[in-house]
């Protein structure tokens, strides 16, 4: 098996594996693989970091260290951001824009009190339409299933997460949910598109239009149109909570699956711990000019005060976001030995974070990753 990677510029990016027959592997992989590259691709883009709170200044600096072992040609701007700011420090937002790239770590949500999530307020601010979430088996990482290889695409920027909420008398709240038919055509596209560039067979729209009907029935229309313009893709449609429990039962039968925004978030993290947990599953946020990676799935990106006591945070789940970021910015060969790197350390299984199985701190990890690069 040979991996092969699709790259397109502020647009799609992950990795896909392709069947080579075997008269022809050992000529592929005897010689590096090439592409066409603009001149001054080379130069060393700024990256925007958002450490974050929690486990997320372990985890970012895992990167950096790593990034700094490989001579990567990106190099960082730090900020110092907080889940319990009021709002997106003006000057972040600035360097998103003009970098276009952001790597950042888990930010925390307060609960309830009226203020607002800033992970929201980034995708709004930047129109980071899109989440893509990874979940997939990593060889040596034992799970319930075998052959899981999902990718969630979620819509990132309306339904219940518009946040349009009000208490319409004492002891009564009201909160809206927006679904457009531009965001769901817009959202329905890019999975197809991701579908057909990276030779995956199905799209599955996960919905509840059996209740809401209006709402749910235009994010379905939406898909429905869209498909018709791929028929080399299968397109199926399936309820949401009929969703989770095929996940658990059956989740090999999935492929790509395209959600509105907050159904997106429960199947995310469900395919995650299906797949091997939180800690290892990649993603990233992206919209027509801008990308923001992180944490794949969002359960206990944060962490616990004891992980972060005993410095054991899994930085694996950064690592290859970061293996996507450094795709997306046309550097395949760099990402490729990263993601070559951490699927080693995962399949000698010596070096693993308690999530894992293990008991190894995140230095540690790190270190044996560095090790692996050579």
């Amino acid at each position: 098996m040979a991996r092969r990677t699709v790259s397109i510029l502020n647009h799609l990016f992950t990795r896909s594996n392709f069947p080579l027959s075997s008269s022809i592997s050992p000529l592929i992989s005897s010689r590096s693989v090439t592409y066409m590259h603009r001149p001054g691709d080379a130069s060393p883009r700024p990256v925007t970091l958002i450490p974050g709170d929690g486990i997320g200044p372990l985890v970012t600096g895992a990167v950096e260290q790593v990034m700094e072992a490989m001579h990567a040609p990106v190099y960082f701007e730090k900020f110092d951001v907080h889940g319990d700011m009021k709002s997106v420090p003006q000057e972040v937002l600035e360097s998103i824009r003009k970098n276009k790239v952001c790597l950042k770590g888990g930010l925390a949500t307060p609960m309830g009190g009226g203020v607002s999530s800033l992970n929201v307020q980034l995708r709004k601010e930047l129109d980071l339409y899109a989440s893509l979430v990874n979940c997939f088996n990593l060889p040596g990482l034992p799970t319930r299933h075998d052959n899981v290889d999902i990718v969630v695409i979620r819509e990132n920027t309306e339904g219940e997460y518009a946040g349009l909420e009000h208490e319409v008398v004492p002891g009564v709240v009201e909160s809206l949910k927006v679904i457009t038919k531009f965001c769901s055509e817009r959202i329905a596209k890019y999975a197809f598109e991701y579908a057909y560039l990276n030779n995956r067979k199905k799209v599955t729209a996960v919905h509840k239009a059996n209740i809401m009907k209006l709402a749910d029935g235009l994010f379905l229309e939406s898909c429905r149109e869209v498909a018709t313009k791929y028929p080399g893709i299968k397109y199926n449609e399936i309820i949401v909570d009929n969703c989770c429990m095929q996940l658990v039962s059956k989740p090999e039968q999935f492929d790509v699956m395209v959600t509105p925004n907050l159904y997106g978030n429960l199947v995310a993290n469900t395919a995650a711990g299906i797949a091997g947990g939180t800690g290892v599953m990649p993603g990233g946020n992206v919209g027509a000019e801008h990308a923001v990676f992180e944490q794949g799935a969002s359960a206990g990106n944060v962490g616990t005060d004891k992980i972060i006591e005993q410095q054991k945070a899994n930085p694996v789940a950064l690592l290859l976001s970061s293996a996507m970021m450094l795709r997306h910015l046309q550097f395949p060969a760099f990402a490729d030995r990263l993601e070559t790197a951490v699927e080693g350390v995962i399949l000698e299984g010596k070096y693993r974070t308690k999530d894992l199985g293990g008991t190894s701190t995140t230095q540690e990890v790190v270190d044996a990753v560095i090790r692996a690069l050579d």
